[in-house]
């Protein structure tokens, strides 16, 4: 049986780093937050890396420690990508063979959550319509994920069980190894 991962991919302050550690630890399997990542592999914080190198610096950064991340999977991984990650498209090109799943949240609850997050967010601007559009930029490449999970007036726990189902990843087959079926193109909701 080989290595499994899931990637949590989603807008700034949708969730994906709480869903992501909650659902790796009802799995058993280890869990990545990206960002943390990139500042362990740049020794430099998020906002630094934009400060320093801008946003073209960062994705570069960005790219590579999801390349390295997928090249070194030893064990079953959920992983919690950056809001931004997912609308490049080689790092959509490199994650392709794994499932990624979208944590779907109403714009203003996106607001609201970013703005009671202490995490320093280099791109969440102060200007609402900022925030929505580029919230509205990135939305057609979430909806390119395997599936979509709308988060709205559900808890993490909820969240999970919900992906776990989706993606069968509770389910064993005959030969024991658990089934995740392969990523596809489309509207990427969920039945």
């Amino acid at each position: 049986m080989g290595v499994r991962a899931v990637f949590l991919v989603g807008f700034m302050a949708c969730g994906k780093t709480t869903v992501g550690q909650e659902l790796a630890r009802r799995l058993g399997w280890d869990f990545v937050d990206l960002d943390a990542r990139i500042e362990s592999r740049e020794r430099q914080a998020i906002a630094e890396i934009f400060r320093d190198r801008e946003e073209r610096g960062f994705r570069l950064a960005e790219a590579a420690a999801l390349r390295d991340l997928t090249e070194s999977l030893e064990h079953d991984t959920v992983v919690a990508l950056g809001g931004g990650t997912f609308a490049q498209p080689r790092n959509r090109e490199l994650l392709q063979c794994w499932p990624s799943v979208f944590l779907d949240s109403p714009l203003d609850e996106l607001w609201r959550r970013s703005q009671a997050d202490a995490t320093k967010r280099p791109l969440r601007k102060e200007d609402p319509t900022e925030f929505a559009r580029l919230h509205e930029y990135r939305l057609p490449f979430y909806r390119q994920a395997t599936v979509t999970v709308v988060t709205s007036g559900k808890d993490p726990v909820s969240l999970c069980a919900e992906i776990e189902r989706t993606l069968h990843l509770g389910d064993t087959e005959v030969d024991g190894s658990s089934h995740i079926p392969p990523a596809h193109s489309g509207t990427g909701e969920s039945q």
